[in-house]
């Protein structure tokens, strides 16, 4: 690879490594992460497995370094957390439609299983109203609960526990990209049509009716609504909109007045106990406003015995643990993200998701449903100043408390208590700057994340986000399909080249064309590449020859260009061809190390000539002036 005249760098071309070692170091790069074992080949076994563990168990690493201060913190975050999980965990679990005790089961043995594996420092775990809503929307299509409820809690379950698989295998195998389709945009709209989606479907609770439709779409909820009105209690009416008042008031407070954000975190705990001691003085459930029912006492009972492996339940159990699980580990590595880097924190996304997947296997054998780290709990985690992860153990220990003494105190919690709960935490998840941000931003975004909402409120959930993330996907396909490639010209008085299209006084060379290769030449691009490429080039020449001559170079600025495969060098051939046709040279210019030795096995080096490979466009279009100026020469010699 040559440089210019003066200076020559040496380059390896020959040194190409074999298929087996050139797979076996992409295999480790995307699998092993190389900075924790770097260097534990010169370590003693034993102090090379207890690193090993402690990178897998991060409660070893900060375990031992735990003082009192830190806990303090901990103490006071784990307990406000709890007191927003008891009346969450109850409302949530009644959106999946399994028994409100599952709820609290599932913010007591998860926690525990997050402290020990997970890394981030303010993540609180529990469970989660779109992935309740939608979990229910998919098992109700083999099973209905009022048919088995039984049977249909076992499901739910087993959804949980192949969604610990899916997860934990996504984290060990460092597969993480995965869910990176599920956009922001798509998140976005998903979250914000399931927002609208469940705030309609509170309306059952806010006006205490006892029949209500099965379907999860807008149009349907408001059909039933009006459809079932005589069904109508002004009592449960009125005391909604009480309780609708008190939370939004709290929510305001907590934003005009940040350091009071404890009044809204506990304020869903004193919408329970307020709505239970109203019911239960005065008789609610025989005077319009239902209340939940008896919740028995005890720790998580061992379900494994309760999961369904049977068709055709099976596949029903996988999809909804796939799809709800993706979903969810998607919110809570955003939330650890955002979180960690507000903080300045670092959060290793593997290792999460190792951590969210022990967490569902964990639950579902302990009568648990699907948990991740929300929004709100984690928030309210964050805010409340927690150090560490010991704030979620501290949140399991107030729960199994609750669970041991207190849990048949909430029998008489209003469901329209729990339907305002609901009401709240979704009005939160409303983004409409951010809808109107993508809109400014960028329109497909918005398209993707409008695509999402109007899908999720007017389909269904599933047809509504599988639309938006088939559209990221078509994007994505368009991209590494339809490259950017542009021309590029000099800055006046620099050795910069730029696109001529950003920057108009950039100047081009009499007799040279530089073309901008700035993406991988895969099979999927190839074609156009190379259409794009000869058309630039005859428009140019039609253009050079009127003013400045033929082009006798053409000059591929490679930089951008990450990878190669087959395909790409037979493009790059094709075009060496057209262009010889034609009497123009093909060059190229800084071609990674990788593209080199595919290049070199292809023959292209040989073919183009190693001499005309280099390593930037300034030392390119020196070799080509000075080749110019010396085939002007000869021919005034001739002359």
């Amino acid at each position: 690879m040559s440089t210019s005249e003066e200076v020559r760098y040496e380059v390896n071309f020959a040194g190409t490594q074999t298929f087996a070692v050139t797979l076996r170091s992409r295999l480790k790069e995307i699998f092993i992460p190389d900075d924790p074992f770097r260097h534990l080949q010169d370590l003693p076994p034993r102090t090379k497995a207890h690193r090993i563990l402690k990178y897998f168990v991060p409660i070893l690493e900060w375990g031992p370094r735990y003082t009192f201060n830190e806990f303090r913190y901990d103490l006071l975050a784990g307990i406000t957390v709890a007191s927003l999980a008891i009346p969450q965990g109850i409302s949530y679990a009644r959106l999946a439609e399994i028994p409100p005790i599952i709820g609290l089961y599932s913010s007591f043995v998860p926690p525990l299983v997050y402290a020990i594996f997970g890394s981030s420092k303010n993540l609180a775990v529990g469970t989660v109203a779109a992935s309740s809503l939608l979990l229910n929307s998919i098992i109700r299509q083999v099973i209905l609960p009022e048919k088995d409820m039984k049977l249909y809690i076992g499901i739910v379950m087993t959804a949980a526990f192949f969604t610990g698989i899916i997860q934990m295998t996504l984290g060990v195998f460092r597969l993480g990209f995965v869910v990176d389709f599920l956009s922001r945009s798509t998140i976005t709209g998903f979250m914000g049509g399931t927002a609208i989606l469940i705030i309609m479907q509170q309306l059952k609770g806010m006006l205490g009716m006892t029949r209500f439709t099965t379907k999860t779409d807008v149009i349907s909820v408001l059909h039933a609504v009006f459809e079932y009105r005589d069904d109508w209690q002004w009592q449960s009416f009125v005391m909604g909109i009480c309780f609708l008042a008190f939370l939004l008031g709290t929510r305001y407070l907590k934003f005009k007045v940040p350091r009071l954000f404890w009044v809204s975190a506990i304020s869903p705990l004193v919408v329970v106990i307020v709505g239970g001691l109203v019911a239960f003085f005065l008789h609610g459930a025989t005077h319009g406003i239902p209340i939940v029912g008896p919740l028995k006492k005890g720790l998580n009972p061992i379900s494994i015995g309760n999961l369904v492996f049977t068709p055709p339940y099976l596949q029903y159990a996988v999809k909804a643990g796939s799809v709800t699980g993706f979903i969810a580990l998607a919110e809570g590595i955003a939330v650890g993200r955002s979180l960690a880097l507000m903080k300045n924190h670092h959060v290793d996304g593997n290792k999460e998701m190792i951590a969210f997947g022990l967490m569902n296997i964990a639950g579902s054998f302990t009568s648990c449903y699907l948990t991740t780290a929300p929004f709100s709990k984690s928030a309210v985690n964050s805010h409340a100043g927690s150090k560490t992860a010991m704030s979620n153990i501290v949140q399991a220990i107030c729960m199994m408390l609750v669970l041991l003494f207190l849990a048949p105190l909430f029998k008489y919690t209003p469901l329209v208590a729990l339907a305002t709960i609901i009401i709240v935490a979704m009005i939160g998840l409303l983004e409409f700057k951010e809808m109107v941000h993508l809109f400014k931003v960028d329109k497909f975004d918005f398209c993707v994340c409008m695509a999402a909402f109007l899908g999720v409120a007017f389909l269904s959930m599933l047809q509504g986000l599988m639309i938006s993330v088939g559209l990221s996907i078509i994007r994505a396909l368009l991209c590494v399909a339809r490259p950017i490639t542009c021309k590029l010209g000099r800055l006046q008085g620099t050795n910069m080249y730029r696109d001529i299209e950003h920057y108009p006084d950039a100047s081009t060379i009499p007799g040279i064309l530089i073309l901008n290769v700035g993406s991988p030449v895969y099979f999927a691009s190839a074609n156009y590449l190379r259409e794009r490429i000869t058309r630039w080039v005859q428009n140019e020449e039609r253009s050079f020859s009127e003013t400045q001559g033929d082009i006798h170079y053409v000059i591929l600025d490679m930089g951008g260009a990450t990878a190669i495969d087959k395909s790409g060098i037979g493009m790059l051939e094709e075009v060496h061809k057209y262009l010889k046709k034609r009497g123009t040279k093909m060059v190229l210019c800084n071609p990674r190390l990788e593209i080199i030795k595919k290049l070199i096995t292809g023959n292209i080096i040989d073919l183009i000539g190693a001499d005309w490979i280099f390593l930037t466009i300034k030392d390119a279009v020196k070799a080509c002036e000075f080749a110019l100026q010396e085939h002007r020469r000869q021919q005034q010699d001739a002359v």
